[in-house]
């Protein structure tokens, strides 16, 4: 019975220790930036769709949009 306990109690402690180390990352307007770049790769072939592709990235991925909280969403 005391070994139960004491394996618990040690699970808890491990459990609460881990949580409180766990990092949240948060997504930066240069991964936007990343991503919809790597997206406008389709249009290698096509330098005018490529152009408009990676204007309306700078739109969306600006720090406007940074400010506003839209980094990183879709339609929007």
């Amino acid at each position: 019975m005391k070994k139960s306990v004491a394996v618990l109690l040690l699970v808890a402690v491990l459990y609460l220790v881990s949580s409180e180390t766990l990092l949240v990352v948060v997504a930066g307007p240069e991964d936007c930036m990343d991503a919809c770049s790597t997206a406008c790769v389709q249009y290698l072939r096509d330098s005018r769709r490529m152009a408009r592709c990676e204007r309306k990235c700078s739109i969306r991925c600006g720090p406007d949009a940074a400010a506003a909280n839209k980094v990183g969403t879709i339609g929007g």
